[in-house]
């Protein structure tokens, strides 16, 4: 008897100690969470979502971590359909698939293979086109241009909080260069907006007037600001409300780049990424679709220190409504 407790102590002080160690944390957040951008590379991805059945069942873990429940009655009673990828409820009688009612119901596009795109699209620092993922999945044009867009609107960020502490603010020109035949330039202002150690906005603007800045500027930099800094354009200190003129402080980039700690070069350093972008990835970008590759570019500079950035992002695509193709082929809407 002496003996059996014995075993039975040194089992649950050496399970004790498994499960309180980093390694178990590691597998268990894997299990769960699927790995990590750091520890996730192209052949990782290959090995752990190559098929359909391994798909479904990540994106079942990632839509229920706490068990599967019925989407109609939210009852937990649940049977599984095997051979038809779906689940009975035992409540209810609704029978429903780990897709239902997300972006990836009814796809005729391998799961594997939306995986492969969101994964691309994630780690490619400089964006993907549509033609090179057309080339990478094996797929027509039309559904690499239509898949990007889909994740493109998966990863707009809702609800987001103002920045404060320091911040940058700048206007760069995006587009077509103005010719003799042509009456005006067809270039996009992009107003750009960024927290040093923090988050970076860059947003479409109608024109580069003070009082269109003036509103965008409201929209992202909130009252907890300490310093904002421009170069010496003279639409910013109209642009800026009395509070914020009060912390306002430029930079003549005819004389310096910098003095001290007043400078503009993180917010310019985000425009060079997306230039880097438009010349060399994307190569033309509308003005229609100009937002949505300023919020993939946003997005990722954003959570470029996340170790579980494609994770989240599946879980965008989960969560987001589907974007139909006939909204994306609709006429050029107005600059917000």
């Amino acid at each position: 008897m002496l003996l059996d407790d014995l075993v039975a102590f040194r089992s649950e002080e050496v399970l004790h100690s498994l499960f309180s160690s980093h390694v178990l944390g590691m597998l268990l957040s894997f299990l769960f969470h699927g790995a990590s951008m750091s520890e996730l590379d192209l052949c990782t991805l290959i090995e752990d979502f190559g098929d359909e059945t391994k798909c479904r069942s990540y994106i079942e873990r990632l839509r229920w971590p706490n068990g599967i429940a019925c989407p109609a009655c939210k009852s937990d009673k649940i049977s599984r359909i095997i051979k038809r990828h779906q689940f009975d409820c035992d409540a209810c009688r609704y029978q429903f698939s780990a897709t239902a009612g997300t972006i990836f119901h009814d796809t005729h596009l391998p799961l594997w293979k939306w995986f492969l795109a969101t994964y691309l699209l994630c780690e490619s620092r400089k964006g993907m086109s549509a033609n090179q993922m057309k080339r990478q999945l094996k797929i027509s044009y039309k559904t690499a241009w239509y898949l990007c867009h889909r994740i493109r609107a998966a990863m707009l960020e809702t609800a987001q909080e103002k920045l404060g502490g320091t911040v940058e603010i700048d206007e760069t020109y995006v587009g077509g260069k103005a010719r003799r035949w042509r009456p005006r330039s067809d270039k996009q202002v992009v107003i750009g907006i960024r927290q040093r150690n923090g988050d970076l906005r860059m947003i479409r603007a109608k024109d580069a007037k003070s009082a269109t800045v003036r509103q965008i500027i409201d929209a992202n930099i909130g009252g907890h600001v300490e310093v904002i800094m421009t170069d010496e354009s003279a639409i910013y200190p109209w642009a800026l409300d009395e509070l914020k003129r009060g912390v306002h402080k430029t930079i003549n980039h005819t004389r310096e780049y910098a003095h001290g700690d007043i400078h503009t070069n993180t917010v310019e350093s985000a425009f060079s990424l997306l230039k880097r972008g438009i010349v060399g990835t994307w190569h033309k970008v509308s003005a229609k679709h100009l937002p949505a590759y300023l919020d993939e570019m946003c997005f990722r500079f954003n959570n470029r220190k996340n170790d579980f950035l494609f994770r989240d992002t599946m879980l965008k695509l989960i969560g987001s409504p589907n974007l139909e193709y006939k909204h994306l082929t609709a006429k050029v809407q107005d600059a917000a």
